[in-house]
């Protein structure tokens, strides 16, 4: 079965110009499934680029910062007031905190599944994992598991936590590389060399860097992830998808 990525939003921390921050839509096409995994802002106008939101099999957000996570009241708001909700409530997998930022959801749109380190849940034809991660508040890195093939997701960490933790097989990893390594230690998340040195340990099959600040130079992130992960590397680039 094909298992696509496509990247909704890949800056870090804040959306650049003509930007989005961190959000992804991960498909299993044979069996119909659409996750969309972190809904930072501008996410959900490029979701519904690829996406009919109201035929998501599940939504799962990472962490409580609303870089990662706003967009989803954009989400409910259209599905109360555009759409008009008539189908079950879309299951949400959501790190401790995460409900709390979002707006009420007086229609019952959502179903609220408040998960942590090691739970997993089936979402449609994927088998999602999670994996606490080396970031402030309680954040989960994500592994998604189809026929066609095991995707990583670091979400936001440090180096204190790495892809290994998300098992064996990772197919492709979608990485945080916020900066180069000249800026390590300074604000608990991966340079572009850290990346790549996680991904290698891990044995991944490819990897693509993200959550790149904004001012950050993508071609100096991009390389030092390479030359640590001994491959090419590729810089998520919103719009841009990946098969499994």
């Amino acid at each position: 079965m094909t298992v696509t990525l496509t990247v909704l939003g890949c800056d870090g921390s804040h959306a650049g110009a003509g930007g989005a921050a961190s959000g992804y839509l991960v498909r299993c096409w044979e069996t119909g499934t659409a996750l969309w995994i972190d809904a930072g802002p501008g996410t959900f106008a490029n979701l519904q680029r690829f996406c009919d939101p109201r035929e998501l099999t599940g939504v799962v957000l990472t962490h409580e910062h609303r870089d990662h996570c706003s967009d989803l009241d954009g989400f409910l708001t259209a599905a109360r007031f555009s759409w008009g909700w008539d189908r079950s409530p879309l299951p949400v997998l959501a790190a401790p905190g995460v409900r709390d930022r979002i707006g009420s959801d007086e229609g019952g749109v959502l179903d609220w599944r408040e998960v942590g380190d090691g739970d997993g849940a089936d979402l449609g034809g994927l088998r999602v994992v999670l994996s606490r991660t080396d970031h402030g508040p309680v954040t989960l890195g994500v592994r998604v598991e189809g026929s066609g093939g095991v995707l990583g997701y670091s979400a936001d960490s440090g180096p204190g936590w790495s892809l290994e933790a998300l098992g064996p097989g990772l197919d492709l990893a979608l990485c945080e590389a916020t900066y180069t390594s000249d800026h390590e230690g300074t604000a608990g998340h991966m340079s572009g060399r850290e990346a790549g040195r996680t991904a290698r340990a891990a044995g991944v099959g490819r990897l693509v860097v993200t959550h790149r600040w904004p001012t950050m130079a993508a071609a100096a992130v991009e390389a030092e992830a390479a030359e640590a992960f001994g491959r090419p590397v590729r810089s998520a680039v919103t719009g841009r998808g990946y098969s499994l």
